[in-house]
């Protein structure tokens, strides 16, 4: 079954170089990309330290990070979670998030997420009353993921998914869709070697349509119109991601897991990651994280709200040792310039 594996890695590597979306990228593109809900972790484990775990990521919140981890689903996984962006700000963003993941046959995993933005009421404003006055709406951003990953052997995993995307306004909204495609490679006398790469948000380009793109004016012939200006089509945020981790076992009861990564962002700085995460029993786990970029360390050159650093922890229940099925509660903290960090909240389930 190896050499099904290296096709497939040859396959991606060939697509990532060829693909201009991937690398044409630069500082000077850095906004031109639209969907950017896209690039925001919404899950609590994987956040906490820093999206490090590309290679070891397992479960359902791997749909984010690299899909081919999705495949060590072992039955059944359901996650709620809520990560609040922009906090002490009294109108904060916040992004909502449920998934699940089931595992088909022997060696087949189905998922399905949702992810959705809430803007609060926003005031309708025009030119003539920038104060307002005309009502309120509330802004829609949304994406729906489907993924199919697969154990191609004990030590090959990959997985696809196909995402829906979905932005409003009072009277523009665009849709489209992107792909992601990610392998994981497990090697070592106990499995402790792992390596992973991921493409995400691959798509065809998006543009807006709606009434706001209209206006009444009048023409040289005096006769009030309405005319329609056209929208620029707008790039997703493609990336692909490379990662490596390494698991240290102290006895039986406590285990510390060493990973990086290197993320290559189109429309943004490339991105350095490194972290590391301690287990006692799989009941207590801690982790951090640190993503480097360019200049992030100046808050008047930075390219990010985030200052780098992240921490976070799970508390692991277990409900039926027999079966393996756990509730768990997840946070995962995110430092920031100007705003009180981003927090995010997680509850798992696995049956």
């Amino acid at each position: 079954m190896k050499k099904y594996f290296i096709y497939l890695l040859i396959s991606v590597l060939f697509l990532s170089f060829s693909s201009k979306n991937i690398f044409a990228g630069n500082e000077q593109r850095a906004g031109q990309a639209g969907a950017g809900e896209l690039l925001i972790n919404p899950w609590a484990r994987s956040s906490g330290w820093g999206g490090v775990n590309v290679a070891s990521i397992h479960g359902l919140e791997a749909m984010f990070l690299n899909v081919a981890g999705t495949a060590f689903t072992k039955s059944t996984e359901l996650i709620f979670a809520k990560t609040e962006l922009f906090t002490g700000l009294n109108n904060g963003v916040s992004l909502n998030s449920f998934g699940f993941s089931q595992k088909v046959g022997e060696t087949g995993v189905i998922c399905m997420a949702v992810t959705a933005v809430n803007f609060g009421e926003v005031n309708i404003t025009t030119v003539e009353n920038p104060d307002g006055g005309y009502g309120t709406y509330s802004p829609s951003y949304s994406n729906i993921g489907i993924s199919y990953a697969k154990e191609f052997s004990n030590s090959i995993y990959g997985g696809v998914t196909i995402k829906l995307i979905s932005e409003s306004i009072s009277d523009l909204k665009s849709s489209g869709v992107a792909f992601d495609a990610g392998i994981q490679y497990v090697t070592g006398k106990s499995e402790q070697i792992k390596f992973g790469i991921t493409m995400k948000n691959v798509g065809p380009t998006v543009k807006c349509e709606g009434d706001g793109m209209s206006l009444r004016a009048t023409p040289p012939s005096g006769i009030i119109m309405t005319m329609e200006h056209r929208s620029a089509d707008f790039e997703l945020p493609s990336l692909i991601k490379i990662g490596v981790a390494y698991d240290l076992t102290f006895g039986i009861d406590h285990l510390v897991t060493l990973a990086g990564n290197f993320t290559s962002n189109s429309f943004t700085r490339d991105q350095f990651h490194g972290g590391l995460q301690y287990s006692y029993k799989e009941i207590l786990i801690l982790r951090g994280g640190y993503v480097h970029e360019k200049e992030i360390d100046d808050v008047e050159k930075a390219a990010t709200m985030f200052k780098g650093p992240t921490a976070g922890f799970s508390i692991q229940i277990p409900l039926n040792k027999e079966k393996g099925s756990t509730f768990s509660f997840d946070y995962s903290y995110r430092d920031t310039y100007n705003f009180d960090g981003v927090h995010s909240f997680g509850v798992k389930i696995s049956m």
